[in-house]
């Protein structure tokens, strides 16, 4: 993570380009330039979904990168500088994130955060693990969305209950596709505290993670790692799933003294190749997560 000297220094430089942007009368946003963006890929994904062809949306932090170790740069402060909304996962879920905003000046910006009303989302902020959770963000997007464009107040209503449906769909096949799992191997062991709702809805048990985190930025200790070995060795938990990027070191050691198969190819913070949409990226997960433990 940055260091709070750079912080502060990063938010004198977006200060000064946003201040060159509205002295330009680029503010207001230019032709293609997006309306809307996002924190993340997954999430820009959802708002495209509500928003239809009325707004653009992009993300800031680009596919396939982890959010947590992302460090924004004088584009990406231009392009929030211009736009209308940036919707965020919630307050303090990237800190270098939040100084970008708020360095961005412009008054009329709105900031859409998209966990509110979740209980508890500084303590684990990856409610968009659990479809029934992202309903509420889709509440939320639907709700700024008709801030900043009164007059398609109609086309995101229409979209977010459709969205909604389809999030109702998704509930009930992860539900079906579970159930294949015996329940006494429904064990997840992770690279950091990420699917503490996705096991709450889908009854499965956190053995444990490799960074005693809900951040992938997070040092392991190695007292924390011979915990997490006995816990594996106890519950027998057959695999520990990765997400895409992450590096296999310390899970690879985990295997070799546990005999644990190291699954690492999982979305968990950004759509990719194989899974371009968030719910893509739900099949996606789910589909390998059924795979290692059935």
């Amino acid at each position: 993570m940055r260091t709070m000297v750079a912080a502060v220094a990063f938010a004198v430089v977006v200060t000064g380009l946003a201040a060159s942007l509205v002295g330009c009368g680029a503010a207001s946003g230019s032709a293609g330039s997006p309306q809307v963006v996002a924190e993340t890929s997954f999430l820009a994904d959802i708002i495209q979904n509500i928003a239809g062809n009325r707004l653009q949306v992009a993300s800031i932090v680009p596919v396939g990168a982890d959010p947590h170790s992302f460090d924004p740069s004088p584009r990406d402060a231009v392009r929030v500088a211009k736009a209308r909304a940036v919707a965020i996962i919630s307050p303090g879920f990237e800190p270098p994130i939040d100084d970008l905003i708020a360095g961005a000046g412009s008054k009329d910006r709105l900031t859409i955060d998209v966990s509110a009303g979740l209980p508890d989302v500084q303590a684990d902020p990856h409610y968009w693990l659990d479809p029934t959770k992202v309903i509420i963000y889709v509440d939320n997007i639907r709700a700024g969305l008709t801030t900043i464009d009164p007059a398609g107040a109609a086309v995101f209503a229409a979209n977010a209950s459709a969205y909604q449906q389809r999030l109702r769909e998704l509930d009930v096949w992860i539900a079906q596709r579970v159930a294949a799992i015996p329940p006494a191997r429904r064990l997840l062991v992770t690279n950091h505290e990420s699917f503490g709702h996705f096991a709450a809805r889908y009854g499965f048990t956190v053995v444990g993670s490799i960074l005693p985190s809900a951040d992938s930025e997070a040092a392991p200790s190695g007292h924390k790692l011979a915990d997490l070995v006995k816990a594996i060795k106890q519950t027998g938990a057959p695999a520990i799933f990765l997400e895409t990027g992450n590096l296999p070191d310390l899970a690879d050691q985990l295997a070799r003294e546990t005999g644990i198969k190291v699954i690492t190819d999982l979305y968990t913070h950004s759509v990719g190749p194989d899974a371009p949409t968030y719910i893509d990226m739900m099949h996606w997960n789910v589909d390998h997560i059924v795979e290692a433990l059935k």
